[in-house]
């Protein structure tokens, strides 16, 4: 994304304090930052392993402190992980609600990869095996594309 010229701020979930998140403390500095983040973002990517059909519980548990409406006006792209084809559908049937609720402008068509698809060196890079890597560059390319889209001013015929 940031090869497309577009500003990347990473959020690892996992790194927030457990204390806010499992406090459900949506006044926590440093969810109201999260929140500040995602105002002033044009997207989000959102990316989470599945785990009994459903996406992660540490991304529930932040979602769930967000205001209401924290993806107002936003494009969302869902990317998920999973041990098996068989969740694929927890991105449109789990994820996708939540999203939209929140606001979400347009929700991309996500994309699920199989953990057997991806390898973790243990200088930890990560690579993705070449078939399921071009997938994802294709979603995440119709993704900046969007972002480009809402850049564009209107012409208006008068």
């Amino acid at each position: 994304m940031a090869a497309q010229g577009h500003q990347v701020v990473p959020l690892d979930v996992r790194s927030l304090p457990a204390e806010a998140l499992l406090g459900a403390d949506p006044s926590h500095p440093a969810i109201l930052r999260v929140a500040e983040l995602l105002e002033r973002a044009d997207g989000v990517v959102i990316g989470t392993p599945v785990y009994k059909a459903a996406y992660s519980g540490v991304l529930k548990a932040l979602l769930d402190l967000l205001p209401q409406y924290a993806l107002t006006g936003k494009a969302v792209l869902p990317l998920a992980t999973g041990g098996s084809p068989a969740h694929v559908l927890a991105v449109d049937y789990a994820l996708r609600p939540v999203l939209t609720s929140m606001g979400a402008d347009h929700v991309l068509p996500g994309w699920f990869v199989v953990d057997k698809h991806i390898t973790v060196a243990a200088d930890g890079t990560v690579a993705v095996q070449p078939d399921t890597a071009q997938e994802v560059h294709r979603v995440v390319d119709a993704f900046s594309a969007a972002l480009a889209a809402r850049r564009r001013p209107l012409a208006v015929a008068g």
